[in-house]
């Protein structure tokens, strides 16, 4: 049977060789070869910079609203119909400038009337004046009762004040009169009319005409909170504390202003407090009731560690930055930010001015990786 299994053996490796099959025989040592690991990999380059170290001024953003210092509504003092609308819906006007003109028929009339009455009374206080004269003299030389004089000098009193009376009624006709003009109490920009020509304006009623809003200049109003009043009072101390107005969606300012107003009490609710600043707004393009951001200084940090806000990293122990170690491998490093400055943000402690640190590739890299620093670019 064993000489069998053998020839079995010899006859199957024959055929198989016959038929181009080869056999690989296992060699232990060369098993060993091709287990043994690969090469170590290149380290990642990352790129890093070197902390600055300098003077950075310190800024409060706050979202705000512009309103407009005053925004009135022009209604008439006295009733009649509208009859003419001087100047047009939008438009911007000048103190004192017309808008609207009430019709003055009526009005003219009684101020005719009230001048017709006024001359009426100064002539009777001019003979009852001459009248008392003569009756002084007569009564002096005893041709004239005293009662007589009296009654003269009564007269002319009586006559001296239903001339103030005429006076007075003449002042209100002028001033009626003057009410059928209405004009722009301040310059600023027109609103929409209210009223079409030939409607009977009724003061009783409170019928409204339009109104006018002044642009310039215009108040930035915002809510700075409880813990930043210290610092914004700080620097109000020390000078006037400007501010710069950015538009929506702008990352650059477009309006410079100062601040002019810190209401005298904080909101129980919200915990902040009403602050305003003004601004020229010369070209007249900010309007009321817009949303903007200011951005305040109050101060600035000598000789402030600032880092690239892109080198900051976050976990739940708080803000970190990783840095080069000995060796080039990774440390990382907790800190405590400050104020931001551009694309930089100060760093009050967890970093020293020699430390390099690593502003790219942050999700490939981890503590003790050896990695190949690169100088990033500016």
């Amino acid at each position: 049977m064993r000489l069998l299994k053998v020839g079995f053996g010899v006859t199957l490796a024959a055929a198989l060789v016959g038929a181009g099959v080869y056999l690989h025989v296992f060699n232990p040592q060369k098993g060993a070869d091709a287990a043994a690991p690969s090469p170590a990999m290149a380290a990642i380059p990352v790129p890093v910079t070197r902390i600055v170290r300098q003077t950075v001024p310190i800024y409060l953003d706050y979202s705000a609203r512009t309103e407009a210092v005053r925004h009135v509504t022009l209604q008439a003092k006295i009733p009649g119909y509208l009859e003419e609308q001087a100047a047009s819906d939008g438009m911007d006007v000048k103190a004192g400038e017309l808008l609207y003109r009430i019709d003055a028929r009526d009005y003219q009339a009684a101020l005719d009337q009230a001048k017709a009455q006024v001359e009426r009374d100064e002539a009777s206080l001019d003979y009852l004046s001459a009248n008392l004269h003569r009756g002084g003299k007569l009564a002096s030389s005893g041709y004239l009762a005293k009662d007589s004089f009296d009654q003269r000098r009564s007269a002319v009193r009586q006559a001296e004040a239903a001339l103030a009376m005429s006076r007075a009624q003449l002042r209100m006709a002028e001033l009626n009169l003057g009410y059928t003009e209405i004009r722009a109490p301040f310059a600023g920009r027109l609103g929409r009319n209210q009223a079409p020509i030939g409607t009977l304006i009724s003061p009783a009623a409170g019928t409204p005409l339009n109104t006018v809003a002044q642009l310039k200049p215009i108040y930035v109003t915002f809510n700075p909170s409880e813990r930043e009043l210290a610092q914004i009072q700080s620097a109000r101390a020390r000078g006037t504390v400007e501010g710069d107005v950015f538009l929506s969606g702008s990352d650059a300012p477009r309006y410079h202003g100062e601040l002019t107003f810190l209401d005298n009490a904080i909101s129980q609710s919200t915990g902040t407090i009403v602050a305003r600043a003004t601004l020229d707004n010369a070209d007249l393009t900010l309007m009321p009731g817009q949303y903007v951001r200011i951005r305040l200084h109050v101060g600035e940090e000598a000789d402030a560690l600032l880092i690239p806000q892109v080198a900051l990293g976050s976990s739940q122990l708080g803000k970190f930055v990783y840095v080069i170690g000995e060796g080039n491998k990774v440390e990382q490093k907790l800190v405590s930010i400050g104020h931001a400055a551009g694309e930089l943000v100060t760093v009050r402690n967890g970093l020293k001015e020699s430390d390099v640190v690593i502003v790219g590739n942050l999700q490939k890299i981890f503590p003790g990786m050896e990695v190949s620093p690169q100088a990033a670019s500016p």
